[in-house]
């Protein structure tokens, strides 16, 4: 019980000198001269649209999936909410939950690949990053094995296994109950 108190004092103390650094960070970004820094940061107008089309880049450690492709649009589900992603999109950084993505092509197509989660980076230049730890197409899953999968794991996380294993039947679940919803 101790192991897991200082692993979790480690990471609160973690969290903390992130959340300093980032204080810092911003703080030294307003007193700090414009001509210092570069120019100053460029805020986008509705008339600004240059390109219709985003490069997207999906990756996950084994392969890439898209690779500096030119698409039109491209839906994720980020931790604040479904984000649809257009041309000269506002640059940030997106922590994905488990869900679908939908990427549409310049034909009008669109494919669809289920994520475990990962990150989404936005970046000038209508560039798109995802890097996800795994990802399927959509249609290569079947949605009675989700359910059957689903059953497995609520029995397991009902506490009808060691704590360890009850706390990884949710976080499959968390996912599975994803999916299903994708299949829907």
């Amino acid at each position: 019980m101790n192991d897991r108190l200082d692993s979790s004092d480690k990471v609160v103390a973690s969290i903390d000198r992130a959340m300093n650094t980032l204080c810092l960070a911003r703080a030294a970004a307003r007193v700090i001269p414009a001509r210092v820094i570069g120019s100053p940061l460029q805020r986008r107008g509705y008339a600004d649209a240059v390109s219709d089309k985003i490069q997207l880049t999906l990756a996950l450690p084994h392969q890439s999936i898209f690779k500096s492709t030119d698409v039109v649009q491209v839906n994720i589900p980020a931790e604040s909410g479904e984000m649809g992603v257009l041309a000269n999109h506002v640059p940030s950084i997106e922590q994905l939950r488990p869900g679908l993505i939908e990427i549409i092509e310049e034909s009008g197509g669109s494919k669809q690949f289920f994520l475990s989660g990962g990150f989404a980076i936005v970046q000038p230049g209508s560039q798109l990053s995802i890097n996800a730890v795994e990802g399927f197409p959509l249609e290569e899953f079947s949605a009675e094995a989700v359910r059957s999968q689903i059953t497995e794991a609520q029995k397991i996380a009902g506490g009808s296994g060691g704590e360890q294993d009850v706390a990884e039947a949710k976080i499959e679940l968390e996912v599975l109950e994803s999916l299903q919803a994708a299949l829907k």
